[in-house]
């Protein structure tokens, strides 16, 4: 993911210098696009491992979520 994020810097000073090759914009844009999918995958992730419970105990979790845990 650090090497991702380099990358996507990178080309993004290019894109600011006006130096970005219509291949170079070619790879910001797919670069970006998984960028955003493991940032969507991680949270996802994350999501699975939340349980909601309130000040008595009982676990409040919405059915949503539960459903979202049960996809493992």
């Amino acid at each position: 993911m650090e090497t991702l994020i380099k990358r996507i810097n990178e080309l993004a000073t290019l894109q600011k210098e006006d130096k970005l090759t219509p291949e170079l914009k070619k790879e910001q844009e797919v670069l970006r696009k998984k960028y955003i999918e493991l940032y969507k995958n991680g949270l996802l992730e994350q999501l699975k491992t939340i349980k909601l419970v309130d000040e008595n105990g009982n676990d409040i979790t919405n059915e949503k979520l539960k459903r979202l845990k049960e996809q493992k």
